[in-house]
């Protein structure tokens, strides 16, 4: 509709509000309800979706990552003059991080850091729109999955299938990242 919307989207990549049972946000190799042998398919790519309509400010942030570009993405959101997502990294207890949810914000700059998570803006009001505000991934994607419950519990009870799905994972992250950081390349070579 082209309204002025703001919309926040915790992104948690769990219904943790019906159990922790597996959907659309689940990523690939995750152990969830109805999934117990991991998610074989990838989540939705809800940036994607939302910024292929041209003239939807979008977000992807991760607060204990980089909480500058948090705030710097809540305000050209805010400033924006149509609709607006942000999606926000969100660790929950669904994950089963060590020590804790008191460790949340250290886990999403471990996410950032390993390339599990990406944090860019997506402004249609810039002449160069799209911002990929995360460097490329330095840390082991494989130890960062396996330091969550959520992974490493498939990893215990089917090691050679998490082998597999663990894999597939880190190469769609790779992919991911590939593709953002070409899409930056494309609207930067437009100037």
């Amino acid at each position: 509709s082209g309204e002025d919307v703001n919309i926040l989207v915790f992104d948690t990549e769990v219904y943790s509000n019906t159990g922790g049972q597996s959907s659309k946000a689940t990523p690939t190799g995750a152990v969830a309800q109805f999934a117990a042998a991991g998610k074989p398919t990838g989540k939705k790519d809800l940036a994607s979706i939302a910024m292929s309509y041209g003239n939807v400010y979008v977000a992807q942030v991760a607060m204990g990552a980089d909480f500058n570009q948090c705030v710097k993405a809540f305000l050209e959101a805010e400033a924006y003059p149509g609709p607006s997502v942000i999606i926000a990294y969100s660790p929950c207890i669904s994950h089963g991080i060590k020590g804790g949810m008191a460790n949340s914000m250290a886990e999403t700059k471990k996410a950032v850091e390993a390339g599990y998570w990406f944090n860019f803006r997506f402004n249609p009001a810039n002449e160069q729109p799209f911002t990929l505000d995360s460097k490329e991934p330095k840390a082991s994607y494989q130890d960062f999955i396996l330091s969550e419950t959520r992974y490493a519990a498939l990893a215990r009870s089917m090691p050679e299938r998490a082998k597999e799905l663990f894999e597939l994972a880190e190469k769609q992250a790779k992919a991911r990242y590939n593709r953002f950081a070409k899409l930056g390349e494309l609207y930067s070579s437009k100037e």
